[in-house]
């Protein structure tokens, strides 16, 4: 039974655009999968609008007896912010920066990196780059647009990167899945039984991330067939 239908009038009050968030008519597939769980959807509801989320928190908290609520906010990454907007992974973890332009003053090396010596394989035409929504922080953003038809963006997803790269490594092809260690233990499972047990010949480029991650260790060593990580 839908909240307006419990309360009764109190409920009738509330404006129309409210009653169809609580109802979950704007986005019927999401209200149907969360009210299936048991609990109660509201949205897609807009982030930045700070009135518009009192006002919904409000009045949600007003009707007795609802249970669970779900509440569906949607945001944008560096809103407002012209130059976080434009490039959001560019500016997820910054170095000093020219606060108008976005300019980063990052110190200038007579060396690549080895982020940047991760995105040169042309010597071979079997090698495939695998991440999982981090593209700029592994380099392989590079790779990309110099070989797009052989990078794979699998989003968020580090488990299925995992598992993508066994399976590429079972034709023939030569896969290097790059992911921070502090993402790679969501795959640890995948690793074992899908990599490591299987003797796959799937090559791991583990990232250190930012301090904010506080993990700097290969979280692979322990493994029997496994012979290293590299660390870009």
């Amino acid at each position: 039974m839908a909240i307006t239908q419990r309360v009764g009038g109190q409920a009738l009050e509330i404006p129309a655009k409210v009653d169809l968030y609580l109802r979950g008519m704007i986005n019927d597939l999401g209200a149907c999968f969360f009210e299936e769980l048991g609990l109660h959807y509201i949205g897609p509801v807009d982030g930045h609008s700070m009135e518009e989320l009192v006002h919904i928190m409000k009045v949600v908290k007003a009707i007795p007896g609802q249970g669970t609520v779900l509440i569906h906010v949607v945001t944008q990454k560096g809103k407002v912010y012209a130059p976080a907007e434009a490039a959001p992974d560019k500016m997820h973890g910054v170095v000093k920066f020219e606060p108008h332009s976005g300019k980063q003053f990052k110190s200038k090396s007579s060396t690549l990196s080895y982020t940047q010596y991760f995105a040169e394989p042309e010597r071979d035409d079997k090698i495939v780059a695998i991440h999982a929504a981090m593209g700029r922080g592994t380099g392989l953003n590079l790779f990309q647009k110099r070989f797009p038809d052989r990078c794979f963006d699998v989003g968020i997803a580090e488990q299925h990167a995992v598992t993508f790269a066994a399976g590429l490594a079972t034709v023939g092809l030569k896969p290097f899945c790059a992911i921070y260690s502090s993402f790679l233990q969501r795959a640890y499972d995948q690793v074992v039984h899908d990599v490591d047990l299987q003797k796959l010949p799937v090559r791991f480029a583990i990232g250190q991330g930012w301090p904010c991650w506080c993990r700097r260790s290969d979280p692979l060593r322990c493994l029997r067939h496994y012979f290293h990580g590299v660390f870009a």
